[in-house]
């Protein structure tokens, strides 16, 4: 006996004059189901990278994603950004004097990094790296900038060490820079005491390569094509 439910032109005339009855649709099972929400999800993540979707991104895609599966990422991601708000604290150069240096630099709390720059008054070095400072701090807020006057920081600092800065991690020293030699001479640019810091640790700088470097390059390069050109 042919099978009443078998896609043939015959069932279709029988079904159509009422002879046989309407195919059965076929039972979906709860597996089935889920393998079909679930290849659905993986279709429409494709070429997303969820870790890198805002809070309204992921808003607007739980209408047609897994709601829980986004839920989960929501909720990291939601922790991430305010672990980072309550670190993202700081943002300006701020000035200190010798009294405040234990609260502000040897206890300024954990996981803290601090750059505090020495300085003198009418060294143009010193002024152009607090110019330098004051756009990194507003670059990493997550970093605490200060500054003083290096004799009123510490007593009979040696001006022949200024400008320096010294990098502070939980309240020890990590890292220093001391001297105007050391920190560049007068062209220091503000890429390169990025990078200087990002070496550091004190910040997280996208600049992996020393400006320095391609800048000998650059000045080597250019001494030759003169020598080459003297007549």
């Amino acid at each position: 006996m042919q099978d009443p439910n078998e896609d043939t032109e015959w069932n279709d005339v029988l079904r159509a004059k009422g002879i046989i009855p309407q195919k059965k649709e076929k039972e979906i099972t709860e597996d089935e189901i889920i393998n079909m929400l679930e290849s659905t999800i993986e279709e429409k993540q494709k070429g997303k990278d969820l870790s890198k979707l805002d809070l309204d991104e992921l808003d607007e895609l739980e209408d047609s994603e897994d709601e829980d599966v986004l839920q989960q990422y929501r909720l990291k991601r939601l922790a991430e950004m305010q672990a980072a708000a309550s670190r993202a604290r700081f943002g300006t150069v701020r000035e200190i004097s010798g009294q405040d240096y234990v609260d502000e630099v040897t206890k300024a709390g954990e996981g803290i990094y601090v750059v505090l720059h020495l300085y003198s008054r009418g060294l143009p070095l010193c002024a152009l790296i607090n110019q330098h400072l004051t756009q990194l701090a507003m670059s990493f807020p997550m970093t605490k900038f200060v500054r003083a006057i290096a004799t009123t920081c510490i007593a009979n600092y040696p001006e022949r060490n200024v400008p320096t800065i010294f990098v502070y991690y939980e309240g020890q020293l990590k890292k220093q820079f001391i001297g105007p030699i050391e920190l560049g001479g007068p062209n220091l640019t503000c890429d390169e005491l990025e990078y200087m810091l990002g070496q550091a640790k004190a910040i997280e700088s996208n600049i992996k390569e020393d400006p320095r470097a391609s800048k000998k390059v650059k000045d080597k390069m250019f001494a030759e094509l003169s020598d080459n050109n003297d007549w």
